[in-house]
């Protein structure tokens, strides 16, 4: 089977459902920056110690949603296809961002990205969330989305920012706080009285 088309030599590329659009496109951007953060997330999972092998099964679900994703992005609603993302998805996320939270001690500022070569990638993961979410929501001014997409996007990036200080955490490396920064963060206690 040959993997090259010749469809895109032109500059277009087609959706699922068959439409065709311009390969710089909001939704061709979109779908290209979700699938960035999973190669990322691909490296990341190869470079993390086996220390933490539990967290790199978790990380491969996150490239299973990651791919429901891209599908739901590349399908437009006019397609008529069942969509990929579902609501659980957000909710499996907001679990894990709880426990990791809660294992990391409180902040009241802003840390530097970085600490451990884990956590440095993690961090690099969310600012990869972060553009794909810019521009998920530049194409729901245009476009149809599933609604779960940008919910899941948004947590995303939250999720990574757990992850990544709970692995300085497990590796006894310290965040570093903004030098300049001011109090932003509001301590919650752990027994959320």
């Amino acid at each position: 089977m040959k993997i090259y088309t010749k469809t895109g030599d032109k500059g277009m590329t087609k959706l699922v459902g068959g439409s065709q659009v311009s390969k710089d496109s909001d939704r061709v951007e979109s779908y290209g920056t979700v699938d960035e953060l999973n190669s990322w997330l691909g490296f990341s999972i190869s470079m993390l110690s086996d220390q933490h092998s539990e967290l790199k099964q978790e990380l491969k679900r996150v490239q299973q949603f990651l791919f429901d994703v891209g599908t739901d992005l590349a399908t437009p609603l006019e397609a008529e296809r069942p969509l990929k993302l579902e609501g659980e998805s957000v909710t499996w996320l907001e679990e894990r961002i709880d426990r990791y939270t809660a294992e990391a001690p409180d902040i009241e500022r802003f840390i530097l990205p970085g600490g451990s070569q884990g956590a440095s990638m993690m961090h690099m993961a969310r600012t990869i969330a972060r553009r794909a979410e810019r521009q998920i929501v530049r194409l729901s001014w245009t476009a149809k989305l599933n609604g779960e997409v940008i919910m899941f996007v948004n947590r995303l990036s939250d999720y990574f920012y757990a992850v990544a200080r709970v692995i300085n955490v497990r590796e006894g490396v310290e965040d570093v706080f903004y030098e300049r920064g001011e109090k932003v963060f509001h301590s919650i206690k752990k027994d959320g009285l």
